[in-house]
């Protein structure tokens, strides 16, 4: 066997190495046994006003977004978004590097 074959046979194996992990990692992100991969995060700014009418009307207003719409959910979508595409350009990486594998096998 000569060495092309013995370094497709690695490449093969790498390249599926990387698609299966991140099937698995995807598999686990949402089916919610780990968290995505946090980019995004939400920060929480809370404004002082003068006058009270104004704070009481703001409040309620705060609440009723927050009832629909959590705070955290969008974050947590655009976090998902973006292992999403990671994964695929993982997953492309990793038929690309398998491809080359089978050529060099062959």
């Amino acid at each position: 066997m000569n060495s092309n074959k013995i370094i497709g046979y690695i490449l093969l194996v790498v390249g599926l190495a990387i698609i299966f992990w991140t099937l698995y990692q995807s598999y686990n992100i949402f089916t919610d046994k780990i968290s995505a991969p946090i980019i995004f995060k939400t920060q929480i700014l809370q404004q002082k006003s003068k006058i009270n009418n104004q704070e009481d009307l703001q409040q309620q207003l705060q609440q009723q977004i927050n009832e629909l719409l959590p705070p955290d959910t969008l974050p947590k979508i655009l976090n998902l978004f973006s292992w999403s595409v990671l994964a695929g350009i993982l997953i492309l990486g990793g038929g690309q590097i398998a491809g080359i594998g089978v050529k060099m096998i062959k």
